[in-house]
C-alpha cells in the first residue's frame, strides 16, 4: 500500500494576504502540497494568479509544503523557458517543486489570447516533445533536439534543480492517449473523472464509476510496465460531510443533473 498525502488547490486566492493565510493554514493543518492552476480565462475556476510567481511566494512563507502546478499549459511557455523557471523555483525552495504539465484544453482562453487551438493530437504531440526537452534540460544535459514542434541546439539549463534527476513530473488526463503518455513519462498521474476533449469541462456520471476508473488505471499500468509501482496516482475527490448519506448523494447528483 502506498501512503496517502493531501494537497490543496489555491483556486480562491486573489491577493498576497489571502495567499499567505492559505499557506499558513495548509501547512499548519498538515497538507503536503499546495497547487495552482495555469489559466488566463476566469471561468470555470475563477481568476487565477500566475502559478510560478505565486508559488515562489508560497516557498518564501512555508518550510515543508511542496509546490505544485496543476497544470502548466504546455502551449503557454517554450520548454526552455519553463525549464529555467522550474529549476530556479526548485533551487530557491530547497527542492520542493512538482511540475504538473498538460497539453492545454480550455478553448476559450486560446481564442481570447489568439494562441492557436490545435487539434488534441497536435497538442499532445507537442507536449511529448516538450517533456523530452524538459527532462533533459532539468537533468543537466546539453540538449540538441530536432522535432516537429521544437528545435533546440546545444542548450544547457541554469540553475540546476535540487531534486535529482529532476523535479517530479505530473501528467494527467482522462483518455487513453494522455494516460498512456503519463504512464510512460510521469512520476505522478492525475486521473480525471471529467472530460476536457471538447475544449470545455464536461462532468458525466459514467466517468466516475469504479469500472471506468479501473479501466483508466489499467491504461496507465499497461504503459508504465515495471515502473507502475513507483508512480503516485492522484485524484480530485468531491468530499461532502453529512450524517445522511442517501440525502447527500441525491443532492450531489441532482446538482449536476444526473439521472441515477
Amino acid at each position: 500500500m502506498h501512503p496517502f498525502r493531501f494537497g490543496v488547490m489555491l483556486d480562491s486566492v486573489r491577493d498576497e494576504h489571502s495567499l499567505r493565510e492559505a499557506v499558513r493554514r495548509a501547512e499548519s493543518a498538515g497538507y503536503a502540497t499546495v497547487l495552482i492552476r495555469d489559466h488566463f480565462a476566469a471561468e470555470p475556476f475563477g481568476p487565477q494568479l500566475a502559478p510560478l510567481t505565486a508559488l515562489a511566494t508560497v516557498a518564501a512563507h512555508s518550510t515543508s509544503l511542496r509546490l505544485g502546478t496543476l497544470v502548466i499549459d504546455n502551449d503557454f511557455r517554450h520548454p526552455a523557458v519553463l525549464a529555467k523557471e522550474i529549476a530556479t523555483l526548485d533551487l530557491l525552495s530547497g527542492g520542493r517543486v512538482e511540475l504538473g504539465l498538460g497539453a492545454g484544453w480550455l478553448a476559450a482562453e486560446y481564442h481570447q489570447t489568439g494562441i492557436p487551438f490545435d487539434s488534441p493530437g497536435t497538442r499532445i504531440a507537442r507536449l511529448e516533445e516538450s517533456i523530452a526537452i524538459l527532462k533533459a534540460l532539468l537533468s543537466g544535459q546539453s540538449v540538441t533536439f530536432r522535432g516537429e514542434h521544437y528545435q533546440v541546439t546545444d542548450l544547457e539549463n541554469f540553475p540546476a534543480p535540487v531534486q535529482d534527476p529532476h523535479p517530479p513530473l505530473l501528467l494527467g488526463g482522462g483518455a487513453k492517449r494522455m494516460l498512456s503518455l503519463a504512464g510512460r513519462e510521469a512520476d505522478i498521474i492525475s486521473v480525471l473523472s471529467t472530460s476536457v476533449a471538447s475544449g470545455v469541462q464536461l462532468d458525466a456520471v459514467g466517468e466516475r464509476s469504479s469500472a471506468r476508473l479501473a479501466e483508466k488505471v489499467g491504461w496507465i499500468r499497461d504503459a508504465a510496465r515495471d515502473r507502475f509501482e513507483s508512480i503516485e496516482l492522484s485524484l480530485f475527490p468531491d468530499i461532502h460531510v453529512t450524517d445522511d448519506q442517501s440525502t447527500g448523494a441525491r443532492r450531489f447528483t441532482a446538482a449536476r443533473g444526473w439521472d441515477v
